[in-house]
Order: C-alpha cells, then sequence, then structure tokens
C-alpha cells in the first residue's frame, strides 16, 4: 500500500506536537511527523525490553566480515515519524517503535545500530552505494522497490479508522462509514478507498459518503473533535501515535481490527548483501518467537501491525 502524496503539517491541539501523516508520499513513507525537540508525550520507556536481547553467536558468526569486525550496522532513517522513528525532546536521540526494532536486532546479532538522518529519497540510493547497511524508514515493501533492494519485512500498516472517543456514531469498520461524513488529506490512497467504500454503499442501497479532503491533518482532527465529520482514515501508525497523545488520549479512538488494504514495511537492503539481509531476518524471526519484538510493538501502542514471520520481499 503506498499513498500519492505526504500529508502536510499537523498541530496536536493541547499538546504542541508538531506531526504529519506521511504514510506514503511520493516515496511511500509511513508514519506521522514530530519536529525535533518538541514535546513528546506518550513515550514508552522500553530500554529494559531492548537490554534483554541477547547475542546469537552463530548469528554473529553469519555476518559480514566487515560488519563483525565494525561491531555496528548503519542504519539510516527519514528521522520525523513519528512512532516509527523520530527525535526525542532533546532533538538529538532517535526514538520510536523502529528505533528499538532496530537496537534489538542488533543485540541479537551481537553489534549496536548507528542512526542516520538522511532525507526519505536518498536512502535506496545510499543503500545501493553502500554508505549505509540497512535502512529502516516506514518504507513499503513494494515490487517496484525489490527491483533496487531487498527488503526484510518487520510490520504491516495500512488505512485506519480515526474517531472521536467513545465512539458516538457506532463507526465499527468500513461498512459502517456509509451514510457518514469523513475526513481525508487530499490525493492519499485514504480518499481513494473513502470514494470507492462510497460506491460500495450506494451499490447496496446504502447512503453514499460525504468525503472531505483537506491539506492538512490538523484541519481533520479538528473536524473530528467538534463532530463535523465522524471519522478520519490515516495509517495505522499515525493514527494508533495521535489516537494516544492528542489530548492525553482523551480525544480519539483507533476502530480495532486488521489495517485495511495493509501492507509491509520492509528493512532495506542491498541487492548484493545477502549475508546481512539473511542475518537481519533470522535476528528479527528470533525476537518474533521470543516475545522481544510483541512487547516493543505492545509498548508503542502499535500491536496491531504486528507480523507472525519477517518475510523476505514479502510485498506485492
Amino acid at each position: 500500500m503506498s499513498r500519492s502524496r505526504a500529508a502536510q503539517a499537523v498541530l496536536l491541539a493541547s499538546l504542541a506536537v508538531l506531526v504529519t501523516a506521511c504514510g506514503g508520499g511520493p516515496d511511500g513513507a509511513g508514519g506521522t511527523s514530530q519536529a525535533a525537540g518538541a514535546p513528546a508525550s506518550g513515550i514508552p520507556d522500553t530500554a529494559a525490553i531492548v537490554q534483554g536481547v541477547q547475542k546469537d553467536a552463530q548469528l554473529n558468526a553469519a555476518l559480514p566480515t566487515n560488519v563483525k569486525q565494525a561491531g555496528v550496522l548503519h542504519l539510516a532513517s527519514n528521522l520525523q515519524s513519528a512512532p516509527n522513528n523520530f527525535y526525542a525532546a532533546d532533538g538529538k536521540t532517535p526514538i520510536g517503535y523502529e528505533v528499538d526494532l532496530a537496537k534489538a536486532i542488533a543485540a541479537k546479532l551481537g553489534v549496536t545500530v548507528a542512526h542516520q538522518d538522511m532525507a526519505f529519497g536518498s536512502l535506496i540510493t545510499s543503500l545501493q552505494s553502500g554508505r549505509i547497511d540497512l535502512t529502516m524508514a516506514g518504507m513499503n515493501d513494494t515490487k517496484a522497490r525489490q527491483a533496487q533492494i531487498d527488503f526484510v519485512d518487520y510490520f504491516t500498516s495500512g488505512i485506519t479508522i480515526m474517531i472521536r472517543k467513545g465512539n458516538p456514531d457506532g463507526i465499527t469498520g468500513p461498512d459502517t462509514l456509509c451514510g457518514k461524513n469523513v475526513a481525508v488529506v487530499q490525493g492519499t490512497s485514504h480518499q481513494k478507498f473513502a470514494e470507492a467504500q462510497s460506491t460500495k454503499c450506494t451499490q447496496a442501497g446504502k447512503p453514499a459518503l460525504t468525503v472531505t479532503a483537506t491539506d492538512s491533518d490538523n484541519q481533520n482532527q479538528n473536524q473530528l473533535r467538534t463532530g463535523r465529520v465522524a471519522a478520519i482514515l490515516n495509517d495505522l501508525p499515525s493514527a494508533v501515535y495521535i489516537s494516544r497523545t492528542a489530548g492525553d488520549g482523551k480525544f480519539f479512538e483507533v476502530v480495532p481490527g486488521e489495517p485495511i488494504e495493509g501492507g509491509p514495511y520492509g528493512i532495506g537492503v542491498n541487492k548484493q548483501n545477502t549475508p546481512l539481509r539473511d542475518s537481519v531476518q533470522k535476528a528479527l524471526q528470533a525476537l518474533i518467537a521470543d516475545g522481544t519484538y510483541g512487547k516493543i510493538l505492545q509498548a508503542w501502542g502499535v500491536d496491531q501491525g504486528a507480523i507472525k514471520e519477517a518475510a523476505v520481499n514479502g510485498g506485492s
């Protein structure tokens, strides 16, 4: 699943936290953006989870020689995508569920991880040139990208329905959007889905959706808070993070269930570096098996996107 362009800036009322839904702009990034140094709310303490990961000697031995000798994986992200990866309040420390997963994978491999902040559009070319070892930036694993790099899938994202706290409009899924006012960001896959769902409603003899397309998630959130719309369509991590942080979690909630039109996010690896790809895949699979992976996602409240198998190039 990819969106046609990035959403615009979002100012979360009462928190003064700047976020933008960018779950697949022209490049297909995912998540929300938080300004460096902005105050953060609802940030979990995951240190004990990550520190509890034990090195696997066999996986360490299988690492490429240069990585093993250096003892560090150079990983690039576009560090402005809460809750995926973003800066803590100090404006310097990378945090997010992707950051925690990367640290856990590195620990399982017996190395450390060094994050680099890089423009999303530079990630693939930097991998191809060998400037970095990995990318982990809410990047959709797609067939088109698989022609350039390999992926180890770690999360399933997709469209999620965000509603007012307490669900006063009784929205439980796409079929219950018929006859409702729904807000989306202009030009996104969310808008396309809303229009397609509206057609399904009318074909079934039900009222159409009233789709409000704006240039800003901030506008959409204000409309939802005031009841001018009944729901907002957004990417899973973005919707979960906003629901947990806006108004200290008192404004919004996410409709439970699997992401709509879901697809995987993938850790990017140079296609020529199969040993590193396979080592990362095995480390992630081990973290899934021992429960570390699930604990990290649960801590960040995004376990709806959890996977059971760390597939290689599993996207379509």
